[in-house]
This record gives structure tokens, C-alpha cells and sequence, in this order.
């Protein structure tokens, strides 16, 4: 069954980026075991991430200069870029700018991934919206040994322990990935 799913790493004090919107922090951790985002990436039907996502990405690996970047890491993958503002396409990349509700872009997606998952690469906020409406199946979060003492939150929203299950965690290095499933509430579960 198709999951849509929030699959990133976090600081141990739940910050996604630092407060310069940078993941550089993330690439000196160590890590021993099996390439792990190669594994879950291909499980992967659709993506999509926030504008300061995109743009750090777009910086970080000059994605204008270097296409083949994009492809070698995401294939011919949909991703759905949601902004307010115009950004640069990168030459050859399977990409959709939109704005607005998650809604009509879930299904979308959906549509686009198949029998394979949803990936929301984030930011936070951006999750946080499709978790309003009950559109975010798993978390998966490499929790690892560094404290940011600020930038962009994990998951700016009130998740209590009744909406969330923790069901796997493995250690690779010194990152420790938790896997939680939301529990999403049946629809007419208040009798009528």
C-alpha cells in the first residue's frame, strides 16, 4: 500500500537545517552501515519539497551547472516544488511549481507514484500542512549527535504520543533512524 512519507534527519534538538537554512552540518556525521537513503529512495514513486529546500539543493550541488546531479540522484522521480515565487527549472528534471493547498497536489502525486510511496523531503512547515490533513502516513528521522540550537524545526506541529507509534529503529554510525506511523482518527469515529 502506497505510504506518503516524511524521510529526513534531524539534530537531537529537532532542526532540520541550521538558522543559515544550510544541511552542511549533516555530511560530517558518521555512518557504518548500508546506503540507506538508496535504500528507501527506491521505494519512492513521487516527491516534493519546499522552496528553501529546493534552493539550498539547487545551491549546495550547483544543480544549474550540473544537471546530471538531479538525475543521478532522483532519476526521472516527479517532484512537485512548492513556492510563492518563481525559481529556476533545472534543465532536464521531471518538476511541477505549485502553490497553495497540499490537497489537489497529494493526489497528484498519488497518481503519479503508483503501487510505490510519497517522499516529503520537507521543510517542516511545509509537512506540518500535509499532517493538518491527515495526508502523512510515516515519519522516518535520522536522529543525529549534533545540537543546531536553532533553525527550522523537524515538525512544527502538536503530535501527541496517541497519534504517533513508533515501530522501527536502527542504528547506522552514530545516527539513530526512528520510524514512527501516524494513527489517523476513522472517519465517523465520534458515532455519527
Amino acid at each position: 500500500m502506497t505510504k506518503t512519507q516524511y524521510y529526513t534527519a534531524t539534530s537531537a534538538d529537532g532542526f532540520i537545517a541550521d538558522q543559515d537554512n544550510s544541511l552542511d552540518w549533516l555530511f560530517v556525521v558518521d555512518r557504518n552501515g548500508p546506503d540507506r537513503f538508496k535504500e528507501f529512495f527506491a521505494g519512492v514513486g513521487a516527491m516534493c519539497m519546499g522552496a528553501t529546500t529546493y534552493e539550498w539543493v539547487l545551491a549546495h550541488d550547483q544543480l544549474l551547472d550540473h544537471p546530471e546531479k538531479w538525475q543521478a540522484y532522483y532519476g526521472d522521480t516527479p517532484c512537485w516544488v512548492f513556492s510563492h515565487r518563481d525559481l529556476p527549472a533545472i534543465p532536464g528534471a521531471n518538476l511541477h511549481f505549485v502553490s497553495g493547498d497540499v490537497a489537489p497536489v497529494h493526489d497528484a502525486m498519488l497518481a503519479a507514484a503508483g503501487a510505490a510511496n510519497v517522499w516529503l523531503v520537507g521543510g517542516g512547515e511545509l509537512v506540518g500542512r500535509f499532517a493538518d490533513q491527515g495526508r502523512l502516513d510515516e515519519i522516518i528521522m535520522g536522529v543525529t549527535p549534533v545540537f543546531l540550537g536553532g533553525g527550522a524545526p523537524l515538525l512544527p506541529r502538536r503530535l501527541l504520543s496517541s497519534q504517533v507509534r513508533l515501530t522501527r529503529i536502527v542504528q547506522d554510525g552514530q545516527i539513530a533512524e526512528l520510524t514512527y506511523e501516524l494513527i489517523h482518527e476513522p472517519q465517523g469515529s465520534d458515532g455519527v
